[in-house]
């Protein structure tokens, strides 16, 4: 069925204000059988026929760019409908599209703001259309939702809501009138693929409040509370405001993450009561936070029945597991989940708090994280096209995805930039679909071309280096490291293009790697096994991408495990030497000096996080920014390829057919792990591993057991040593 092809419907807008826009109409249904919906409501929308809301989706439909595409649902209403009258009520939120805050990024200010909009169409089996939006409907900015921002947060007054709204009994009063035609977003309309937003965990908050009236929940969430109050005085008040930190005392401090949000409270709600003594139930619709305190205040003659913790973000379903004889490592693998999941509210995010950016450094770091826990590859692919309708003519790209013009000229570069290539790269190998490489080929190709033109020397000298390294430590110059990303991006294109049918491509750009090679170790590489300035990700970072010269590799590995062991394993880098350092002592035969740097207990390091109280990974090593990043979050992919050992193949990519290679790690006497229905465990006993290796259905894996012969195993178990 072909949806929103003609004029049939038409786009329609409410008037002007903060509060969220209603709409209503009314529609003639013989039967009900067969029926959907075609919708688009932006920012979002939340869609009622008969009363009922239909469907579970949260924040809808995900954040693009709007006037390149706006993507809306189909739904399968039968089971809403009645033979007969029907009515349908939409309510529209501001999310991304409508921003009236004033930030550090100007989404105030984007080329595609405008009030909330709407275009919908209902038809029956045959694709008979039943209902269009248009003039014909109702619309009022009246109602209960009077404020609703996505950074600040939710205002709802219960004493505005619209009796028997949206059922056939509602008669629309005084502050409802026509809806307006509105103009298109400017860009195509398009079905959505990623995997929905939704309330995937509710709990509720047991205990008491302290003396400021801040709850603790324990943990570091995106969502929201749900709260039911009574009380019999009209007006009276609850406001909730939410944190991922208090202060010495124990009172609630916004004051790490309300830094770039200029206008308007800080994810702060309020719900005013009816106040008629019956309880009241109320969370909010169009927002989310990240927090693990909640404060509640209560202003008037009301009282708390219940608060409850809603749990939003993007429905993955969980693919992995890892657990081993380390109660360390196995805390820092839940903090790891905790954080990626809390990082994916319909795109992937720097922080569910301060920003909710779609930075795409943290994104390309993280991005094997994520596709060895769960099911996340339809949500990156999503993702990367909104990255590729950012990208500008000469190919440039910014530093968050999505943009509104901000990030083109600070905050991006190779290392940044490269969540083009690393992020649909990752999903083929991990998935075997190719679709995101194929729609980003043309984008990748410009991307490079504008590196090159940015180039002296084939040196890359624009974007960000090795971000949050400890205070105090002197790291490498950004030039190193966005020449050793332009290269990696270089060398992946040109396989790319091999696999994809383009052999002219796959010379030129692995020619052009070469040179590239050539000149970073002119510049940088001092013989002796050293680069640079010689510090950790000086050494780590050519060895991840294979950029040392022939016959000087064993140097460098030396010099970068002997600097490892001075330092006691302490983690002297910042995001990118988080997963360069650890990965490239793990290739070249110093796994057991990589898992050190994940269970010394000193500052910095990760496990110095869990020693003062860390529930979530945190920004920055000495924990004086956001407590809830995913940008350190390498080391749960490092658990699954070295611990456990699952590797994709790129010659086989998917997961039908992958290898198993784990690491005798001394200092572990268990693993246990999964990964699609693939299990690897393995126990130290005596001086010797018994591996025990579990093949799904359908599926092949080359297992390589520590100081083995490698062994192609069937569906099925098999036992090693």
């Amino acid at each position: 069925m072909n949806w929103f092809e003609g004029t049939e419907s038409k786009w329609i807008k409410a008037g002007i204000g903060d509060a969220a826009p209603c709409f209503f109409a009314k529609f003639n249904c013989p039967s009900p059988d067969g029926v959907r919906v075609a919708i688009c409501g932006l920012g979002y929308y939340e869609l009622q026929i008969n009363g009922r809301k239909v469907g579970d989706r949260e924040l809808a439909p995900i954040v693009s760019i709007y006037d390149r595409r706006a993507r809306y649902h189909v739904l399968d209403v039968a089971d809403y409908l009645q033979p007969g009258e029907n009515a349908v009520g939409v309510i529209l939120g501001h999310g991304w599209y409508n921003q009236n805050v004033t930030d550090a990024w100007n989404f105030g200010n984007v080329s595609w703001r405008d009030r909330p909009k709407l275009r919908l169409e209902i038809r029956d089996a045959a694709g008979g259309l039943l209902l269009a939006s248009g003039t014909a409907w109702q619309s009022s900015v009246d109602g209960p939702i009077v404020h609703t921002q996505l950074r600040n947060g939710e205002h709802y007054d219960a004493r505005r809501e619209f009796k028997d709204w949206p059922t056939c009994a509602f008669v629309p009063d005084v502050r409802w009138r026509k809806a307006a035609l509105a103009a298109s977003p400017g860009g195509i309309l398009e079905a959505e693929t990623a995997i929905p937003c939704r309330v995937v965990r509710t709990f509720e908050i047991l205990g008491e409040p302290n003396t400021f009236g801040v709850y603790d929940i324990g943990t570091n969430v995106s969502g929201r509370c749900r709260i039911t109050v009574a009380g019999t005085q009209p007006g009276a008040q609850i406001q909730l405001d939410y944190a991922e930190r208090v202060t010495e005392d124990g009172d609630l401090s916004k004051m790490a993450q309300n830094t770039l949000v200029k206008t308007g409270p800080f994810q702060h709600e309020e719900y005013t009561l009816k106040g008629d003594g019956t309880p009241e139930t109320w969370e909010s619709r169009f927002t989310y936070h990240g927090f693990r305190y909640v404060k509640v205040v209560v202003r008037g003659e009301a009282s708390i029945h219940k608060l409850d913790v809603r749990e939003v973000r993007s429905d993955f379903d969980s693919l992995g597991s890892f657990e081993s004889s380390s109660v360390d490592l196995n805390r820092l693998q839940e903090l790891a989940r905790v954080s990626y999941l809390a990082n994916f509210v319909g795109i992937p995010t720097d922080c569910p708090h301060r920003e909710k950016n779609g930075w795409t450094g943290d994104a390309q770091l993280a991005s094997e994280t994520g596709l060895y826990n769960f099911d996340s590859a339809g949500g990156y692919g999503q993702w990367v096209d909104t990255l590729r309708d950012c990208q500008r003519l000469n190919g440039a790209l910014p530093g968050i995805a999505p943009s509104a013009g901000w990030g083109y000229n600070w905050g991006n570069g190779p290392n940044w930039d490269g969540a083009l290539f690393v992020v649909p790269y990752n999903i083929w190998l991990f998935t075997g679909d190719d679709a995101p490489l194929r729609r980003s080929y043309d984008a990748m190709r410009l991307y490079l071309e504008f590196c090159d033109s940015m180039c002296e020397d084939d040196i890359v000298a624009f974007g960000l280096g090795d971000w949050c390294p400890p205070l105090k430590t002197q790291t490498v110059e950004e030039a190193f490291s966005t020449t050793a990303a332009y290269y990696g991006l270089l060398t992946m294109f040109s396989g790319i293009a091999g696999r994809l049918g383009q052999p002219d491509d796959a010379h030129r750009y692995a020619e052009r790697a070469e040179r590239v090679r050539g000149n970073f170790n002119r510049h940088f590489y001092n013989g002796g096994g050293l680069y640079a300035n010689g510090c950790m990700t000086a050494l780590g970072t050519p060895l991840y991408y294979g950029l040392c010269e022939d016959g000087e590799r064993q140097s460098v590995v030396d010099a970068l495990a002997d600097l490892a062991r001075r330092e006691d394993c302490k983690a002297q880098f910042g995001i990118l030497g988080a997963k360069h350092v650890p990965r490239a002592l793990a290739d070249n035969g110093h796994a057991d000096l990589a898992l050190r740097f994940f269970t010394q207990e000193a500052y910095p390091g990760w496990v110095n996080w869990l020693r003062r109280g860390a529930v979530s990974l945190w920004e920055s090593w000495e924990g004086n920014c956001s407590r809830n990043h995913i940008m350190f979050g390498d080391l749960s992919a490092w658990f699954f390829r070295y611990a456990a050992g699952f590797r994709h193949l790129p010659e086989n990519p998917g997961w039908r057919h992958i290898a198993i290679e784990p690491k005798n790690l001394a200092a572990l006497d268990s693993v246990s792990a999964t990964y699609r229905g693939y299990a690897v465990k393995w126990v130290r006993e005596g001086g010797s591993l018994a591996l025990r290796v579990t093949v799904p259905p359908k599926c092949r894996a080359d297992v390589t057991p520590p100081g083995g012969k490698t062994v192609v195993c069937d569906p099925g178990e098999h036992v090693f040593g």
